[in-house]
């Protein structure tokens, strides 16, 4: 081994040190407000709940790796539907609540800033639970999180996110409305939830 091949060793060893004595790992809970809808329908948010527990890795005083598990109650309230009534002989439009409960992976990255104010941010995957959608596309969804919390004290966060899915979860063939279907993404029906709620670590362990 040469010296320079030697070097670089010795200062990623020093490096993988300095990063362990620093990382800590404190498990807790979350939960609160869940506001969602389905963007394209032109329907009300529906205001629900969000409970789950999560892994805080502090690799860094400045940053930590958040693996999560939550149970997440979303979907749409007042949806349209306009359908031909063969009996009656004409249109009409029922409106229905669509709930979608999901089970969320996420690994959410948090930098610290200041005193306590954190930016949150990172993938998520859905895994459908429970629906009462008649017609859908997708079971479950690929989203990206991000939002803003602050630390209240060392085990308290109140945080206040944005969650967008990405995949097409709606089957507007069905689900629609004469506002919905006359532009590129009237067909392009996505989750659209924000969550405000409180975060609690339990002690640390090293």
């Amino acid at each position: 081994m040469n010296s320079k091949k030697l070097y670089v060793v010795i200062v990623a060893f020093f490096m993988l040190h300095q990063v362990q004595a620093q990382a800590s790992f404190k498990p807790g809970l979350r939960g609160g407000f869940s506001f969602s809808t389905i963007s394209e329908m032109h329907a009300d948010y529906k205001t629900d709940f969000y409970v789950g527990g999560f892994g805080e890795i502090n690799i860094t005083k400045r940053y930590a790796l958040q693996p999560e598990i939550t149970y997440t109650r979303q979907g749409s309230n007042n949806v349209a539907r306009n359908y031909f009534d063969d009996i009656a002989g004409i249109e009409k439009v029922e409106h229905r609540d669509l709930q979608i409960d999901y089970l969320s992976l996420a690994l959410i990255n948090k930098f610290t800033f200041g005193p306590g104010i954190q930016i949150q941010f990172g993938p998520a995957l859905d895994v459908l639970l429970h629906d009462n959608l008649i017609k859908r596309k997708q079971c479950n969804d690929l989203a990206f999180v991000t939002g803003i919390a602050y630390k209240v004290s060392p085990n308290l966060t109140i945080e206040g996110r944005l969650k967008k899915g990405f995949l097409d979860v709606l089957d507007s063939g069905y689900y629609h409305n004469d506002r919905n279907d006359d532009y590129l993404f009237g067909d392009y029906n996505t989750n659209v939830n924000f969550q405000l709620g409180l975060s609690y670590s339990f002690g640390e362990k090293k």
